[in-house]
């Protein structure tokens, strides 16, 4: 059986086992930060922050191995005065001379800031040995992140963010950055990538403000503009599947795209109920699968597993198991997300 919860201090070692197959800003191969992130997440979750400053760190644990093996992130701000969120807008520009009656599009970069918002979903990782898993566990680990959404709307922004990983080399490399971001600041993908997990104070230094055209970038740079990685393909689907949309904004550092949602428009917030639990035997293939969680006062403050279910007007019927993973007393209530 496998359960999402907040991530635990003594979570640590086996969290960083978990962000070496990702590494990214959101979720780095750096126990340090790690460390840091996993403190946030527990002051979050127990309501110890501004609504916005929270970040949300869950685990997927296999209770049989009593391993985590995934996690997914919700930032409720990502953007602030201090910390802006900063992208690269994709443009189409059209030039045309009369004289030699030729036309052009170019596509064209230019960098942007944010400084109010939106809220991001991101570090998101499955272990590789329980990819396809029938437990649908990357459908859970990206969706669970909607249940507390959709539990405390007022808690997050009105857009939603999430930054896919474009393609990248064997060795982590991003080739736009090799061929752009390098050029402006001296660093490494890996040393840019790493102080800008503290401080992005030099990218709007160093940086050009004015635009730059694409066509100026190697060929093979130029292709993989607004590109998920193959890693990221199912991510992209889930994505698209619930609302979200292609931005034509890139990150600056490796050129993944941006996909956005209304959060209000996301599908998957109008279908979540709270419901009070009733006990009922197993249930068969024809009744809906989805997200039940639980929240309490203490930890595990926030806990849910997949399961299927029987919804009833405010009652909620689920099986022996999915009770007994939850901890879950007849008349508690829940959140229940049906899920696609």
């Amino acid at each position: 059986m496998f359960v999402i919860r907040e991530a635990f201090t003594e979570d640590l070692d086996q969290i960083h086992e978990v962000a070496k197959h990702l590494d990214t800003v959101n979720l780095p191969d750096d126990r340090d930060t790690l460390e840091r992130l996993i403190a946030q997440s527990q002051k979050s979750f127990a309501g110890g922050l501004d609504p916005l400053k929270r970040e949300y760190l869950f685990v997927l644990v296999d209770l049989d191995k009593k391993q985590v093996i995934g996690t997914s992130m919700i930032h409720a701000q990502h953007g602030t005065r201090r910390a802006p969120h900063i992208f690269f807008d994709v443009i189409e520009e059209e030039r045309y001379s009369e004289t030699l009656d030729r036309h052009f599009r170019h596509q064209v970069l230019r960098i942007g800031y944010n400084y109010s918002g939106p809220t991001e979903i991101g570090g998101l990782i499955l272990s590789p040995t329980y990819r396809g898993s029938p437990h649908r566990l990357g459908k859970l680990l990206s969706y669970v992140r909607f249940v507390l959404m959709g539990a405390h709307r007022d808690w997050f922004r009105d857009e939603v963010l999430s930054e896919l990983l474009p393609p990248l080399q064997p060795d982590g490399t991003s080739k736009l950055w090799e061929s752009l971001g390098r050029h402006f600041t001296g660093m490494t993908y890996q040393e840019a990538d790493r102080i800008s997990q503290q401080n992005k104070e030099f990218i709007r230094a160093l940086f050009p403000q004015d635009p730059i055209y694409v066509c100026l970038l190697p060929k093979d740079v130029q292709e993989l503009i607004g590109v998920v990685g193959p890693e990221t393909k199912g991510v992209e689907k889930m994505l698209r599947k619930i609302g979200f949309v292609y931005a034509e904004r890139i990150d600056p550092f490796d050129g993944g795209p941006h996909f956005i949602a209304k959060t209000d428009e996301v599908s998957l917030l109008s279908t979540i109920k709270r419901a009070d639990v009733v006990a009922t035997g197993e249930l068969d293939e024809g009744r809906p699968w989805g997200i039940v969680a639980v929240e309490r006062a203490e930890a595990p403050r926030f806990l849910a597993c997949g399961t299927r279910f029987r919804l009833e007007g405010g009652q909620v019927g689920l099986p022996p198991l999915a009770r007994e993973t939850l901890g879950l007393a007849a008349g508690e209530p829940v959140w229940v997300q049906p899920t696609p």
